[in-house]
């Protein structure tokens, strides 16, 4: 996500920390690689122009240039400036006290909306409200089929058409009156898209909110277009009145443009990030954590929150005290591994972790995500005493493992020592001191 910004900002603004005094010259000449960066990432140029300007104005200013890290305070001034124009602060969902809340989801065909309603219905039943799906696009029968199995899924009920071709806004004020007697707390409803914007998509969408009075009317909009998800925010805002954006295929969004330039441009607030297929694949944004990852510093507050959605908390506690007792074995390592991979690919998480870029550069991502399906196998090969006690692993005992999970022998090895080491390194991170020894490693990658 935001890749080639985030390598050309972290080398322009390297540079600058680099050198022990600044000149008015040497910013300017710096914020002209910024410029060119942004453009090239799709931003606006109106907003990059406004941007760079700002940014001149506060890194060009005698607290700046009489600083005794300079550099730094120009990057400083830069993460500010993207915060601000992205939104400053988290904007959240607007609860109605009066239960049902009305969520509107609209946006054009492709961008992943029906999907998108299935993990917001997730989302919100995690956080203990009621749900209840409305199929409000009944000319196109395969989103209708697609939310009832997503219903089934998530064991959320969907409101749909009895009869096929009824009018979307009758459907919609139906289901928002079925969501009222069924007392739940949140309805949320899949209108129609289509190919392209026009009238009578628009005026279909405009009557179900006159008739719905939603708390929430949500424009879902691909990433991967750029400035067209940014015009057609414009659009659906000017002729239905949006109240925030959801950006989906961010994971697959190298530019950002439109992650960057819609609240400047619409003044609507982008309130998730939908970060793959997966139903569990949507963030809230965080304009100051997004600015963060921009700039290379990581977001380590998102991987937290990520880790304790997907932590089993007893099974930490009991990793926790054999760490203490140095009696971890191969099956923890193992479920380890997958509690790794329920937060998502390696990619996802080195973009959460300060540094995060170099060490995908340096590791190589796809060999480390070979390296942990290859040690999953191998793993998986064993027996369940070998799993528990690795002492039984003897010759004959590896050339089996290795034998079943396609691997060699030295592979096998490889892993036994790797996990040793491991063992060896958790137990101390455990141990007093070690949060302090972990911070102070980190820093090498800050």
């Amino acid at each position: 996500m935001l890749e080639a910004l985030s390598a050309k900002l972290d080398g322009i603004l390297k540079r600058l920390r680099g050198q022990g005094a600044l000149t008015e010259a040497t910013v300017t000449e710096a914020l002209k690689e910024v410029r060119v960066a942004l453009l090239e990432a799709d931003v606006h140029f109106k907003i990059v122009k406004e941007f760079i300007e700002r940014v001149r104005v506060k890194a060009i200013g005698q607290e700046v240039m009489q600083s005794l890290t300079p550099g730094h305070q120009v990057v400083k001034i830069v993460w500010e400036e993207l915060c601000a124009l992205m939104g400053q602060q988290q904007t959240g969902l607007a609860l109605s006290s009066l239960p049902p809340t009305i969520v509107m989801l609209v946006g054009l065909q492709g961008a992943g909306k029906t999907t998108t309603c299935g993990k917001l219905a997730r989302h919100f039943k995690a956080n203990g409200k009621r749900v209840l799906l409305v199929a409000a696009d009944p000319r196109r029968p395969a989103a209708v089929e697609q939310l009832i199995a997503l219903g089934a899924q998530l064991d959320v009920p969907v409101h749909r058409a009895e009869t096929p071709g009824p009018d979307a806004v009758a459907l919609c004020v139906a289901g928002v009156e079925r969501g009222r007697m069924q007392g739940v707390d949140v309805v949320i409803l899949d209108t129609g898209g289509r190919l392209h914007i026009d009238d009578e998509l628009m005026g279909e969408l405009a009557a179900i909110r006159a008739k719905t009075a939603p708390q929430e009317v949500l424009l879902v909009a691909d990433a991967m277009i750029g400035q067209d998800a940014v015009r057609m925010a414009e659009q659906f805002d000017k002729q239905v009145g949006l109240t925030g954006v959801i950006l989906t295929k961010v994971e697959g969004d190298a530019r950002g443009g439109a992650v960057l330039s819609i609240k400047a441009v619409t003044g609507k607030p982008v309130k998730f990030l939908g970060t793959g297929e997966k139903l569990d694949a949507l963030e809230p944004f965080h304009p100051d954590r997004m600015a963060s990852r921009i700039l290379g510093m990581g977001d380590v507050l998102s991987l937290i929150e990520k880790a304790q959605d997907v932590v089993d908390r007893d099974q930490a506690e009991a990793v926790a005290r054999k760490l203490q007792a140095n009696t971890l074995t191969l099956e923890d390592f193992r479920e380890q591994l997958r509690q790794v991979n329920k937060l998502g690919s390696l990619e996802q998480v080195l973009d959460m972790l300060p540094g995060g870029a170099r060490l995908k550069d340096a590791v190589g991502e796809a060999k480390a995500e070979r390296e942990m399906a290859r040690t999953a196998a191998i793993i998986d090969s064993m027996t369940l005493r070998e799993r528990r006690d690795h002492t039984l692993l003897n010759g004959r005992r590896k050339q089996r493992i290795a034998k079943g999970s396609g691997a060699t022998v030295q592979d096998v090895n490889r892993l036994l020592k790797q996990y040793l080491e491991a063992r060896k390194m958790m137990k101390l991170l455990s141990g007093q001191g070690g949060r302090k020894k972990f911070a102070r490693s980190m820093k090498m990658f800050s």
